[in-house]
Order: structure tokens, then sequence, then C-alpha cells
């Protein structure tokens, strides 16, 4: 039996759908129930540590992503008990049960938010979190190991860039969007390196680490293969929607001093800076590779759009 954690989300529906057409038995839990899968049981996210559920193998997508307007009073309180206690929680909890297997969706933040040219991340990177959200992710890494330590349970850790695909929300629909409405963007003469991984690929490397023996207590970066600058993504991803992408040559230089300027470093940041991971170690470790090319992710996350 697997369970998937937040299984209502983007990543975790996409996933939910491969693994039923695969005939896995399954265990779904969210924050309420899910009608696009009646016909699997549920169990609330709130009630899941608590619950008499046996599992070979926890998937655990759930989490609090980045947050564009913050409620919370103590946003690092909030990330803490979303990304880092409640996966601590139910990883002692199915480790009592005799789970074999604890499948854990990270960040590739942990190691920090950008790259030097021609220096990509790679699996011996130090960790280097810059905000709550990737520290939170950092310590339920590092609970989790623990936990397999005292218990044998065995951890997997997943490290994925900018995930996007079709009903991908934060940055890549913010990109979309832009290409849709038709508006010029002064993005044409971007020169950074950026890695991504599409949603396909990535639902591809956890069905392998499900069963996978080398798998076992690792940690992976997962990426597509092809690092894009911003603006090759913005020209490949408007050519998958068939439309043209109206791209103005504006110096990074100058847009980041713009940016500062008007309060949106971090979204200059973004949109600027590279990003890069090297995934040799991922692919050697499991014999894997992407199935999908960056080409063929975009063409499934956006199609031909008139």
């Amino acid at each position: 039996m697997l369970v998937v954690t937040g299984a209502s989300g983007f990543i975790g529906s996409h996933l939910t759908k491969t693994l039923r057409l695969a005939g896995r038995p399954l265990i779904l839990s969210a924050r309420s129930p899910i009608p696009a899968f009646p016909d699997h049981g549920f169990v609330p996210a709130s009630r899941l540590a608590e619950s008499d559920v046996e599992a070979d193998c926890i998937i655990h997508l759930a989490g609090r992503a980045h947050v564009l307007r913050e409620a919370s009073d103590n946003p690092a309180a909030a990330f803490r008990a979303a990304n880092t206690d409640y996966p601590l929680a139910l990883a002692r909890a199915f480790a009592r049960k005799g789970t074999r297997r604890f499948i854990f969706l990270s960040s590739v933040g942990v190691l920090g938010n950008e790259t030097a040219p021609g220096h990509p991340f790679t699996h011996e990177s130090r960790p280097a979190p810059h905000n709550a959200y990737a520290l939170s992710k950092l310590e339920a890494e590092e609970g989790l190991k623990a936990i397999a330590a005292e218990t044998g349970m065995e951890v997997v850790i997943i490290r994925p860039p900018l995930v996007y695909g079709a009903g991908a929300k934060g940055n890549f629909a913010s990109l979309v969007g832009w290409l849709e409405k038709g508006i010029p963007l002064p993005l044409g003469a971007i020169h950074n390196r950026r890695s991504l991984v599409g949603i396909d690929n990535l639902v591809d490397i956890v069905l392998t680490t499900i069963d996978h023996p080398a798998a076992a207590n690792r940690t992976f970066l997962v990426s597509d293969g092809e690092d894009l600058s911003t603006t090759e993504l913005l020209r490949r991803t408007a050519a998958a929607m068939g439309r043209p992408a109206r791209l103005l040559p504006v110096p990074a230089a100058l847009l980041e001093g713009t940016a500062r300027l008007l309060g949106k470093a971090t979204l200059a940041q973004r949109l600027l800076s590279s990003l890069e991971l090297e995934t040799s170690f991922t692919r050697q470790t499991l014999t894997w590779r992407p199935p999908l090319t960056v080409t063929e992710g975009l063409a499934r996350a956006v199609g031909a759009r008139a």
C-alpha cells in the first residue's frame, strides 16, 4: 500500500493519476476530500499520523509553499509547523508501524537560491537555505535522516527546482500569463542558466524511488537535463503555446537596478540569476533519465493556444 500526502495539489494530482493507471493500491491524504479520486481510500491530513493506516511506502508531497500574500504573524513558525513538524510526526508514526520507505519532496532551495556561472549545485553541495521555506525543508531532511538512523525506515529525499506542467501555479503560471496577454516583456537579453523539471519527469523519478534499492537513504537532485535562460524559456514556452514572444532586449543590469528601486528584488532575482543543477549522481545511481525533453514537457504543459 502506498500513501500519498498532498494528493490534491499540483504534483500530487499528477502522481496519483499515474499511480492509478499503474494499478498501485493507494491511500490519499489531503486537508479535505478529493472528488477527482473517489475510488481510493482517503484520510484527512490532520488524522493521518494517528490513523490505523499501514503502508509500505509514504510519498510525502504536502507542505506549505511560497506565500505571495503572507497572512501569518509568524511565517517562520508556520513554515516549520507544515514543512518540518508535520512530516516528522508522520515519519515517526509510520516507522512504528513498520513502513519500509518514506519519500520526501524537498526543494533545491535548501542549497541556496542561485549558482555562480559554471558552478552548478551537485549532490555534494552544502546546504545554504535562503528563506524560512527552504530552512523548514532542510530541518525536515535532517530530522528524517535521524529517524531513519533510529528506526531503520528508509528515507529518500528529492530536491527539485522549478516544476512546470499543466495546472502549475507560482512562477510558471505567471510566465504563461504574461505570454497569454501578449504584452511586450523586457526580458529579451537575459543570459542566465536555470534548471527546471517537468511534472512528468518529476513523477517518473518519484515512481522510480518507490522500489529502487539504491534509492534508500539517498538525496537526489532532479532536472530535465537542459538548462535554459529566462529568455529561452519564454521563447520556447510561447512556441509551445503557438503565440509570439514579444521580448525587448533590455540589459539585465538595468532591470535589476529598476526592480530594486521598485521593491521587486526577489522577482528580479528569480528572473535574472542562474540556478543550475548537476544531476549525474541521480542518473547513475538510479539508472534514470528524464522521459521527456524540455520541448516535450512544455508542449504537454501549455499546448497550442489560439
